[in-house]
């Protein structure tokens, strides 16, 4: 795949950024240590009371760990993620609030907000494995399909819907396309379909076709209400192909009850 290409995928998918990308070739021994102990604590997390919103402790323990996604590694947002999204916009207001879910950032106004990135299954190189087996293994990290998973949480159920509404209308909105603008970088796409989605109280999901440089690439975004909590996902792949984040969907939406 050409540089160009694989800038131009990240730069769109900057809910998950670079520091994801990164973190698929192999995570440091600090990172794992710390996230261990939320794996385990968090199989018996209890949900937030129906209608009234998380508090940032219920949150984190609410989201998604190791322990829930067998085979992925869950890791937290890095300062570097949350500060390249927030410098991503679109191009047209009634975009904007696809690009806030695309981009680590809950609609409306959360009371609490908690991120985390979902890295898909990666082929380990075996013990003694040369440099070039190694970065073999490490590219078919990067074609799998990276996915943010965010958490609001809101004042009640209705200011909750007001997220998935906005978003519904977002989506019908720029059904022909729009371009994101991540300072000087942009990257058009071309369509927003509406994808099939099933979950929680009430949900809404679409299918993304972008341009990398004339090559179709295709990401995904889903929401789901639970109660006063929003949970967004923004799936994509460096292969350009992302395939839409059930399994991912289905585990969150499980542990948040």
């Amino acid at each position: 795949m050409r540089r160009t290409t694989v800038r131009r995928t990240a730069v769109a998918a900057s809910a998950v950024s670079l520091a994801l990308l990164m973190s698929a070739c192999g995570g440091s021994g600090k990172s794992e240590a710390k996230d261990e102990p939320k794996g385990k604590a968090s199989s018996s997390a209890p949900a937030a009371p129906a209608g009234k919103g998380a508090s940032q402790a219920e949150l984190e323990k609410l989201v998604l760990t190791d322990a829930d996604v067998p085979g992925r590694k869950v890791t937290e947002a890095t300062p570097a993620d949350l500060a390249t999204a927030k410098g991503v916009s679109a191009d047209k207001a009634e975009c904007k609030p696809l690009v806030d879910a695309m981009s680590l950032r809950s609609g409306g106004t959360p009371a609490a907000t908690v991120i985390r990135k979902v890295l898909p299954p990666a082929p380990s190189a075996a013990p003694g494995a040369s440099d070039e087996d190694k970065m073999k293994a490490g590219l078919g990290a990067l074609s799998g399909t990276l996915t943010s998973d965010t958490l609001g949480s809101y004042g009640d159920d209705k200011a909750a819907g007001e997220v998935i509404a906005a978003l519904k209308k977002s989506g019908a909105d720029c059904a022909g396309g729009f371009t994101l603008v991540s300072g000087s970088d942009k990257t058009k796409f071309t369509k927003v379909a509406p994808a099939d989605l099933t979950a929680g109280d009430e949900a809404v999901a679409f299918t993304l076709a972008m341009d990398l440089d004339g090559k179709a690439g295709t990401t995904h975004l889903v929401a789901v209400r639970k109660g006063a909590t929003v949970a967004t996902f923004y799936a994509l792949s460096l292969a350009g192909q992302a395939e839409q984040p059930k399994a991912v969907v289905d585990a969150q939406v499980k542990k948040l009850g």
